[in-house]
Formats: C-alpha cells, structure tokens, sequence
C-alpha cells in the first residue's frame, strides 16, 4: 500500500467523478450537433459549464473549458497579450520569477518568437510577490498584460491576488491568474476577486484551473474569461466556447470536472482544517526529529495541505527514492519539472543557495490522506535523511541535450 503524499501533483479520481464520467461516456452526440443525441450532448455539457461557474463563482459565459490547465495558461497568457499587442503595440508582459513552468515557458516562447518584452518581478523569503515591485512593474506604461500564480505551486505561498490584480486596475492592464493549484484547496471567487479589486477590462480577467488536483480526470481544465477581456484564440476550426476554443467539446470530461468541483468547493473548509491540522503536525514532528529541517514559507499564509522543506547536505532526488523504497511517495517539487536535474529557480528566486533548492522536499496532503500516512512519513523520513545526507550532495552539473 502506497502513502501518497504527492496530491499537488495530482490527486486521486474521485468516486463520484468518475461514475459521471462513465455514465456521460454511454450517450452518442457531438454537443455542436443539432439532432436529438447532439442535444442531449450539448445539455450535459452546458449544464456541467453552470455547475463548474457556480464553484468558481462566475457566469457560465465565462467558462472555457480546455484540455488541462498548461492550455488554459497557454490560452490566457498567449490571448491576452496578443489582442492587447494588436490593439495598444505594447510588447511587454509581468510575471514573478517563481511561477510554475506552464507560465515560464510560454512566457520564453512568446520572448523568443513573438517579440515579448520579459518583466520579472522579486519574490520574498516567503516567495510571496514583491508588491512594490509588481505595482512599478505593471505601472511602467509598457505592460501589455501580466500574470501571477493564485498559490505558488512548490511552496503553497497564497499570493495577494487583490492587491496584484488592483494595481493591474490602476495601470490598465488586464491579468491573467494561475489557479490550477488552488482552486479546491483556498477560497475562491472569479466574481468576487474582480469586484474586491475594481478590474473590468484591466485587473483580472482570465484564470486557469484543473480537474485533476482536486479530484477530477486528468486532460480537463477551464480558463474563465471575463466578458470585458479580449483573448485572441490558439486554436481555429468551429467557433465553439466564443470562439475562444475551437473543437469538439468534451461533456463527459466537463461532467467529471464540474462534479469533482462542486465536491471540493462544498468541503472546502472543513477539508482545509483538517489538511492545515495533518500538516501542523507533521511540521512539528519533523522539526523534533530532524532539527535541520528548513521550512519553506513558514511566515506566509500556505495551502492548508502543503508542506516544502530543505534538508541540508542532502539530495532532494535521493530522499525521493529512498522514501519511495519505503512506499511513500512525495516529490522534490513541480512535477512537470521532475527529472529535470536543475535546482529549484522557486527556491533560488526565495533567496537560498543552488544546494538548498537542490535539497528540497515536496510534501502535499490530500483528501484521501490519514493520520497514519502522516505517522509514516514522521517514521520514515529521518533515517532516509541521514541515508541521504551521508550519501551528500552532488556538484555534478548534467546538462540536458537540445534537439534539432
């Protein structure tokens, strides 16, 4: 039996979401039909979009279902700028240095072929934004869109989406928001976000979530856009979603999706006491036993599941197998990243050195989490850190071939 302590990588595929998804897979139509079975597709599929915008708080309008949240990000990040660069000439883009990599790289490609003008914003200690620092950066005059992470997705830091999306207001920039990792896990309100921070075209407009990290199918996710935003589209062949995503929808995967969500929602304060409960504990019980321990982001208000530690003179690569010899299974960090033997750019955008990003842990609670899983990784995890720490850290640098 696994102890799985991996859930903001993905966690497990709820019950109920899954018998929606089969029972939705039994019907024969295409929604963009106008037969009787494409009828039914299309209900399915426009009642599972209301269901989704009234967990996200939102008009069903605004939903834009997609196919996981690396296309959502790539849809609002990418649309966004280019509908501002078509309407002001504006070529610069803001974002913090420690977004996760969905952000990151389409932020490269746009640099790189699209003549996107990188503005990079400090984070803390606490890899919370610099406010000061986002406020200037939006404020320049040259900013034709920005984007923030709702929570950062190693460390679980909740950014101040009010204040980063109320200076976007100010400086007339419309925001792009990165919620996959906290939607289901922090409150959260698309409606009551933009009415907190006065955004309309400007200030946030278009945020990303993900079925599968809180209990929905993997390859299904959203991007809400504002009726106010102009979002170019990446994909063209049928118009559907406002002409913001063209394709056959997928109603079986919105169904998932909106009953995973609703779920998640309705439990989200009682789930989020308990996972802050299972996460204070195995905090202090690590501490006890391990007094080098380095809490990431312990100023900072987290996700109540997550918990990101640097283990000096230790490999994060070789806790993760030793633990995972054991049957617990964590990470060192954002999955789309693993494998990749660089060290954390969070936690060297946090102020530590390349050998603490390189010592880093990943531990994340979940639904399907119990106290004996957090009891396990209590007994497990110091004797793998001596293990580990006596093996040391490597200085090898190993460099990843380019194709083409």
């Amino acid at each position: 039996m696994v102890v799985y302590l991996d859930h903001a990588a993905s966690t497990p595929l709820r019950a109920e979401a899954r018998d929606a998804w089969l029972v939705a897979t039994e019907a024969v139509g295409n929604a963009s039909s106008i037969h009787s079975a494409g009828q039914s597709a299309r209900r399915l599929l426009e009642d599972s979009r209301e269901r989704l915008a009234a967990a996200l708080d939102c008009d069903p309008i605004e939903v834009v279902f997609t196919s996981g949240g690396t296309e959502s990000v790539n849809l609002g990040i990418t649309g966004l700028y280019r509908a501002r660069r078509e309407s002001t000439g504006l070529t610069a883009i803001v974002a913090p240095v420690g977004e996760h990599h969905a952000t990151l790289d389409t932020l490269n490609w746009l640099h790189a072929h699209e003549v996107a003008e990188l503005e990079w914003v400090s984070i803390d200690r606490n890899a919370r934004v610099d406010l000061d620092a986002w406020d200037a950066a939006v404020g320049g005059g040259d900013a034709a869109a920005a984007t923030v992470l709702a929570a950062n997705n190693e460390v679980g830091t909740l950014q101040p989406l009010v204040e980063a999306s109320a200076a976007c207001v100010r400086a007339d920039v419309p925001l792009h928001v990165d919620a996959v990792g906290a939607f289901g896990h922090a409150p959260l309100s698309f409606r009551g976000l933009r009415r907190d921070s006065g955004s309309g075209s400007a200030g946030l407009v278009a945020l990303s979530v993900a079925a599968h990290k809180l209990g929905g199918p993997v390859g299904v996710g959203a991007l809400v856009v504002s009726r106010e935003a102009r979002v170019e589209p990446l994909l063209h062949g049928g118009g559907q979603q406002r002409g913001l995503r063209a394709g056959t929808q997928d109603a079986a995967g919105a169904a998932a999706f909106a009953i995973a969500a609703e779920l998640a929602v309705s439990e989200l304060a009682v789930e989020a006491a308990r996972a802050s409960a299972m996460r204070d504990r195995l905090e202090a019980g690590l501490r006890e036993r391990i007094p080098e321990i380095q809490v990431s982001a312990a100023g900072a208000e987290r996700l109540p599941g997550h918990l990101h530690a640097v283990f000096p003179g230790a490999q994060g690569d070789s806790l993760l197998l030793l633990l995972d010899g054991a049957g617990i299974a964590v990470s060192t960090g954002s999955a789309c990243q693993a494998g990749v033997p660089e060290p954390s750019h969070v936690v060297r955008a946090m102020g530590l050195s390349d050998a603490a990003a390189r010592s880093a842990l990943r531990i994340t609670i979940g639904r399907t989490t119990s106290e004996a899983d957090v009891d396990a990784v209590i007994a497990a995890l110091p004797a793998a850190y001596e293990r580990a720490r006596t093996a040391g850290l490597s200085s090898r640098r190993v460099g990843v071939p380019r194709l083409g």
